[in-house]
């Protein structure tokens, strides 16, 4: 029975279509609202279609010595060709934080399955 951690892949995403960008400056000022935005395809684009698609997206923050992450936000991605209409794979949130930590984002893709990556943030 494998855990859910041996079924998360990682890459680098400028080489690597299915791995979710979290574009975020490295340090911040503590409770200043700061904007995160996570995005599939940046350097290689990904396909929207109905065959295969990103279907959601999510980001996480854990912070210094805390024990369990907290979800920031969520996003599905539901419209990959239907009355031709898409939606791409990227979405953004404004957070105030108040100690350093990371912030984990998740992807999945319908035919490659879940997709993570991960950026420290420094509060100051």
């Amino acid at each position: 029975m494998s855990s859910l951690d041996q079924l998360l892949q990682t890459g680098d995403w400028k080489g690597e279509k299915h791995v979710p960008v979290i574009h975020a400056p490295e340090t911040i000022k503590s409770d200043e609202l700061t904007e995160i935005k996570i995005s599939i395809g940046d350097a290689i684009k990904h396909p929207n279609t109905l065959e295969h698609h990103i279907a959601w997206l999510k980001l996480f923050y854990l912070p210094e010595g805390g024990k369990f992450p907290v979800e920031l936000a969520s996003f599905e991605c539901r419209a990959h060709g239907e009355a031709d209409a898409y939606d791409e794979p990227n979405t953004s949130t404004n957070v105030k934080l108040k100690k350093s930590g990371t912030f984990y984002a998740l992807s999945y893709c319908n035919i490659h399955g879940l997709w993570q990556s991960s950026k420290a943030i420094v509060v100051e």
